[in-house]
Formats: structure tokens, sequence, C-alpha cells
């Protein structure tokens, strides 16, 4: 009877000290500062508290207005910045747009990739980067993004 009780005290065990990891790298939330900063690099204009790329005139059901995710793609401790926007009026059946972004040393955000679609990270990894393919409607062959030692380049 002792034995499953120790399973599910090791279990619990991992799973807390899983839980803990994750939150441990979970990158600290944007300034008002630095929100504005990524949301210049990526092309998008401040109206109202959103950020807009392409403006819906009036706004329909399927707008979603410009939003930022970060992730650390190369595992270096530094975010890129992931940002997106929502339309199927500016973008057709994908009905997404991104913007990737790289903080350089000095803190300025540049562009690494800009395309309609889904970007979805990919298990492949050219320099320490992470292939990126951009989804959408359709059966493909959809685009892929492959880090060339300084920049994204599409090969496909």
């Amino acid at each position: 009877m002792t034995q499953p009780i120790t399973c599910r005290l090791t279990a619990l065990t991992v799973l807390l000290l899983t839980v803990t990891t994750v939150r441990a790298t979970t990158p600290p939330p944007i300034t008002d500062t630095e929100r504005a900063a990524i949301f210049d690099a990526a092309g998008f204009k401040a109206k109202g508290d959103q950020y807009i790329r392409c403006e819906e005139d009036p706004p329909t059901l399927s707008y979603r207005a410009g939003s930022i995710e970060l992730s650390d793609l190369n595992k270096d401790g530094r975010p890129e910045a992931w940002v997106k926007e929502g339309s199927l009026f500016c973008y057709g059946h994908t009905a997404e747009f991104f913007v990737l972004l790289k903080q350089g040393s000095d803190g300025i955000w540049t562009k690494w990739i800009e395309d309609v679609g889904i970007p979805i990270e990919q298990i492949t990894r050219h320099n320490g980067w992470p292939d990126i393919e951009v989804g959408g409607p359709g059966n493909g062959p959809f685009p892929i993004y492959r880090f060339d030692g300084k920049t994204y380049v599409r090969s496909r």
C-alpha cells in the first residue's frame, strides 16, 4: 500500500518542479514604452489603447487588434517578439498577419519576418534557430523561413 502513495508523491513533486521551472522562464511583463517600441518597429500605429496595422472602418467581427507574444526562439535568454493582427477583410481567408522582431544588443527592435499567415515554429533548426512555417488555408506547400546565420530567409 505504501508504494502507490510514494509514486503519487513523486509524480506530484515532478509536476510541481515542472510548473516552477516553466514559471521561472516566463518573460517579464512588457512596459508601455517597450510595447510602443515593438509595435512601432512592426509598422503598427496607435489608435486609442490599441495598435493597428490595417484599419477596418467599421471594424468587422473578425478583427483582432495588434497583440504581442514574447518567445525565446534561440534559447539565449532574450525574447523575440511576435506581433499579430487578425482580419478577414485585410488578410483574406488566412485572417492573420504577423511580424517577428528581434531585439538587438542596443535595445532596438528589427523586423525579421513579415507575412500573412499563421507562424508555426518547427522542430527543425538552422544555426540554432527554429524553422518557421507560415500556415494558412489550402493544401500547401506553405512557405518556410530558415535562419541563415544573420536573419530569416524564405526557403520556399
